[in-house]
């Protein structure tokens, strides 16, 4: 019993330095925090059961890596992908119109709010977070997903991969090759540039949190891009063009003090946790908003309509 409570104790503290990392790479292949963090519960588990076996042939996080990806691997046989609004159809041009009843049957792509991974991390690796990137991974087959990311984020050299997936060094390079491509189909390259954050991403976000509280529509208007997008899962309708999504915003943000804003950040992105007033003054959890920011405008807000989320992000359901 000593003997297995010091392995125990010895496993918990060499791998623990490594949770967050996992969650992240976890993350990248699911598009889901909820399934990223019981994989990573599984990646756990499994590797405790192997433990005793690991020699130390490859680095204790390329083993937890390799375990991890198969243990994500595994789980995807059974999932479908988990889309955004904007990949499954075409802009509403009813903006002013009630939004249908939330697709509930979809598993939608769900944000990962920056607290839960690595500083570090998300400076060094912030593109590889990104809403949209994490998107467009979801149109990628199981495999080409893992062997892209394997490559570019942890950058194991396409032997390790081909070890990893039980296939050649050369089906690998294909397979990124392939998934490359892919990409550049689901997803403009303008979704994919990452600016540098600092003090321009506070400043716009300072500016959203400030339009949207005193429903300052004119505010709001020289904020967005042209051509900005707002999402709204779970439901369907999504909205492009500054036109369409002001005209969206106008008709139901139209008093001063009816809603009330807290900073977060998601994927590497500026974000909000909106509340909105009810009839007994109490503010209600309505969203959690992740921001894409081009050159100081805003080009992209998704809005996930799942109070559930902000629990993941430290937030109350709740302000007085």
């Amino acid at each position: 019993m000593a003997a297995t409570t010091t392995d125990r104790d010895e496993f918990v503290r060499l791998t623990d330095p490594y949770r967050r990392e996992l969650l992240a790479h976890c993350y990248r292949m699911l598009g889901s925090v909820d399934e990223a963090e019981d994989l990573v519960q599984e990646t756990y588990l499994r590797a405790w059961r192997s433990y005793a076996g690991y020699e130390g042939r490859a680095s204790l996080r390329t083993w937890l890596h390799r375990i991890a990806t198969n243990t994500c691997l595994t789980a995807l046989e059974s999932r479908t992908r988990r889309p955004l609004p904007s990949g499954l159809g075409g802009p509403s041009d009813a903006p002013e119109e009630p939004l249908s009843a939330p697709a509930t049957d979809v598993p939608w792509l769900q944000p990962l709010p920056d607290s839960l991974v690595d500083p570090a991390t998300v400076v060094a690796a912030r593109g590889s977070f990104r809403l949209a990137l994490v998107a467009a991974l979801q149109h990628l087959p199981a495999r080409q997903r893992a062997v892209l990311i394997l490559r570019d984020v942890p950058a194991w050299r396409a032997p390790e991969v081909a070890s990893l997936l039980g296939t050649s060094t050369a089906a690998v390079k294909s397979s990124l090759q392939r998934a490359r491509a892919r990409l550049d189909e689901v997803a403009p390259d303008e979704d994919l540039v990452v600016e540098p954050a600092g003090a321009a991403d506070r400043e716009v976000l300072d500016r959203y949190v400030s339009a949207f509280e005193n429903a300052d529509m004119e505010a709001l208007l020289g904020l967005l891009q042209d051509g900005v997008e707002l999402e709204m899962p779970p439901h369907l309708e999504w909205f492009g063009g500054k036109k369409d999504v002001l005209r969206f915003l106008r008709a139901r943000v139209q008093e001063k003090g009816g809603v009330r804003m807290l900073p977060a950040r998601a994927n590497g992105q500026p974000a909000v946790v909106m509340y909105e007033r009810g009839v007994d003054g109490v503010f209600t959890a309505h969203s959690v908003q992740v921001l894409t920011v081009e050159e100081g405008a805003v080009a992209r807000i998704t809005a996930f309509l799942d109070v559930e989320l902000v629990g993941r992000f430290g937030m109350p359901k709740a302000l007085s």
